[in-house]
């Protein structure tokens, strides 16, 4: 969304990345270069993704982990990162220079997770604005903010003393490892550039885009660079699903007036008995509801499910089936989380790991949603928590939608070339 809007700006834009992506380019009207930034890769459901031994195992040692519990499940993810958060920098760091020697840009946006992209451009002295996909936390600033713990937790989910220290300490670890890294990489191949305090908060001195919405309890932000709240990155125009999922969602409207959308990402989708909890919970509590249900590689595991008021599919167009459904169930993502304020639907918040504590504290503190426990979650509790979001008032989910609306894609595009002139 950003670079076409970007385009729409007058800008001549090369999106580079995986040649897995390079349909996103074609979709966004713009040029398209291969880019490998990393050994890790996801192309929509995770267990599908054609991946290399080692990170087939890491995914389902992740996936076991959120069976435990939060902190067994940040315990991994931390414990992971130490292996895939700077693949191959040297490698990164010729192919951008490469890159720019046949095809000099005036600044580049990188993922602020893409951290070997990240480091090549500060080593090479390039303009660069930092796009941040998850949560504003994700940049931390305060000496106690670390990468990996979240800087609150909603209600439902309260982590005791002694694994928090043991997660804090895991996380710390991390973040001098990580810089240390940066450290003597920017030693050997850039000494004249400065050394970043810490890793994590390495990001454009310039701009940083923010796929979130400005909430005023959000932490604060590493001084320096402007900041760009994107609110959203969905369409500004109209969004149709398609006539297969126009005819599902009339169908299940005849079999209940109400309609709930149930997707846990492209990797949370594998867990089977939370999906499954799930929608029985809303079948059995809400008999007026009908539940779109996006079950990614347990699609056969769940077919049972489908009837009249059931749709199981592998996947499905959530932005635009958001604009048709009364209520979402998500796992925190920041994409779901934004799309659902675009789109004024409330959500049930499931998180299981990375940043979505956080997301799922601020749907909480926003009155945009409620948020269960995922390690301890029973059908009825599910249950009775879509039916409390589908009978509550929406006063104020509608001020954030519009709030939120004013910002979008467009106004992001704008702010940034502007900041980037």
């Amino acid at each position: 969304m950003l670079a076409g809007e970007l385009r729409a700006e007058g800008a001549e834009v090369t999106f580079a990345c995986a040649e897995a992506f390079a349909h996103l380019a074609e979709t966004a009207g713009v040029a398209f270069t291969p880019l490998r930034v990393g050994r890790n890769a996801n192309t929509g459901i995770a267990r599908r993704t054609v991946q290399a031994d080692a990170e087939a195992r890491r995914l389902e040692e992740f996936l076991e982990a959120t069976r435990a519990g939060a902190v067994p499940a940040l315990l991994v993810q931390a414990r992971h990162r130490r292996a895939d958060m700077l693949a191959e920098p040297e490698r990164v760091l010729a192919e951008l220079r490469a890159l720019h020697a046949r095809h000099p840009a005036d600044w580049y946006v990188v993922d602020q997770l893409s951290y070997a992209v990240t480091l090549a451009l500060h080593c090479l002295d390039l303009p660069y604005a930092t796009f941040c996909p998850g949560h504003p936390s994700y940049l931390p600033a305060e000496p106690g903010a670390l990468f990996g713990v979240p800087y609150a937790w909603p209600q439902a989910v309260r982590p005791a003393a002694a694994e928090l220290r043991t997660l804090r300490g895991e996380a710390q670890a991390n973040d001098l490892s990580f810089t240390s890294l940066f450290s003597r990489f920017i030693a050997r191949h850039a000494p004249h550039r400065p050394v970043p305090r810490r890793a994590f908060a390495l990001c454009s001195p310039h701009a940083v885009v923010l796929n979130y919405p400005r909430l005023d309890w959000l932490p604060p932000r590493p001084e320096g660079p402007a900041y760009v709240f994107t609110g959203h990155l969905t369409p500004t125009g109209s969004l149709g699903p398609g006539p297969l999922w126009n005819s599902e969602v009339v169908r299940l409207r005849q079999a209940g007036r109400r309609l709930v959308l149930v997707a846990l990402g492209t990797f949370l989708s594998a867990r089977r008995d939370v999906l499954e909890s799930v929608t029985r919970g809303i079948l059995a509590e809400c008999p007026d509801t009908s539940v779109i249900l996006a079950a990614g590689d347990q699609t056969e595991s769940l077919s049972g499910l489908a009837g009249p008021r059931v749709a199981v599919a592998a996947t499905v167009p959530q932005q635009a089936l958001l604009r048709r459904v009364d209520a979402m169930v998500h796992h925190g993502g920041n994409n779901s989380f934004t799309e659902c304020l675009a789109a004024g639907v409330p959500a049930l918040v499931l998180p299981f790991s990375s940043d979505q504590f956080s997301v799922a504290h601020d749907a909480e503190r926003s009155g945009a949603g409620l948020c269960l426990d995922s390690h301890q979650l029973d059908s009825q509790r599910a249950g009775q928590a879509v039916s409390a979001l589908l009978n509550a008032p929406r006063h104020g989910l509608e001020e954030l939608r519009r709030h939120v609306r004013l910002q979008g894609p467009r106004q992001a595009a704008r702010k940034l070339t502007a900041l980037m002139a």
